[in-house]
């Protein structure tokens, strides 16, 4: 009780002062983050067990490994409900190791093996995953190159969760979120985060980004912080922030929460006419683009300068 309570008063001080700053000069670089997503997409179908995964998990492995201070790699074989065998990896690029401060930031950056959203009308392809999987992925990838060329103040985790998007979220619950899940069972040592911050669908052309309610419900001084800070840097037309009219989501911060860290979600689901492009083959490169990533980063490093 004493760490969440010391927790929410220091995240309450960076709100006050996130209103008293000058927005940061800019250091995330979109178009070099868009490039990260278009080496994703062009790896393939990232669907564990395929030749894309195998692909952009060595390639993840080769990039962490010259930015970050310390690499952290979770593997591990999970069996599902129809007895499929996953080979799964998490990556945990660490920043300033001997902070006694931590912020974790994470996306996930598998694909999904089949089209199933309901408006959805053809084959039941795999998803590209331009925007679902990628654009979380390159965002903290460009926060990376920004950590590597200048070192944050405070301890940074970026954590590249596996396994997220393989089941079906309504009957194959054990089959989703497995990364998170896994990280959540297997927290590295150190101090408890003070809080996480999850991208998923951040890479939308049109992107318009609402308070996620499981978000407000288990971490609400985070997502207050997190639109405060994308407000005063001018992102806050961009970070609307209308409580109650976004999604409620199954996705990774919920595993996080279970576990007590303060965690949301940065997503935008409104992907496309009516939703259309979520989980279709319609996920594509066209439909992202680097405007979009570089509002997302901006806010990320924003949040890392603040501590």
């Amino acid at each position: 009780m004493r760490h969440r309570a010391y927790a929410a008063a220091l995240l309450a001080s960076t709100v006050l002062a996130a209103c008293h700053q000058s927005p940061p000069p800019r250091e995330f670089d979109g178009q070099q983050a868009f490039g990260y997503l278009q080496q994703e997409v062009a790896f393939g179908y990232r669907i564990p067990g395929t030749p894309g995964h195998a692909r952009e998990a060595a390639w993840l492995d080769s990039l962490l490994r010259l930015r970050a201070d310390s690499l952290v790699v979770q593997s591990w074989k999970h069996v599902t409900a129809r007895k499929d065998t996953l080979q799964l990896t998490n990556f945990i690029a660490r920043f300033n190791l001997r902070a006694p401060e931590r912020v974790l930031f994470l996306a996930h950056w598998d694909t999904r093996p089949v089209s199933d959203n309901a408006s959805y009308k053809g084959p039941r392809t795999p998803v590209p995953g331009a925007n679902d999987g990628a654009s979380g992925v390159a965002v903290l990838l460009g926060m990376a190159d920004a950590l590597k060329k200048t070192p944050p103040a405070v301890g940074v985790d970026l954590l590249f969760v596996d396994g997220e998007d393989y089941g079906d979220f309504n009957t194959e619950k054990d089959d989703v979120l497995i990364g998170s899940r896994y990280y959540a069972q297997h927290l590295v040592p150190g101090p408890t985060p003070l809080y996480a911050v999850l991208f998923d669908m951040v890479g939308d052309k049109d992107l318009r980004i609402l308070p996620e309610n499981q978000s407000l419900l288990g971490a609400p001084e985070v997502v207050n912080l997190v639109w405060t800070v994308a407000r005063e840097i001018g992102h806050g037309g961009t970070f609307v922030d209308v409580p109650g009219s976004g999604p409620t989501l199954i996705d990774d911060h919920a595993e996080l929460q279970k576990v007590g860290i303060r965690a949301i979600d940065v997503v935008d689901f409104d992907y496309g006419p009516g939703n259309s492009y979520w989980h279709t083959p319609a996920d594509t490169i066209d439909k992202v683009s680097a405007a979009s990533l570089q509002i997302v980063g901006d806010v990320g490093m924003a949040l890392i300068r603040k501590r």
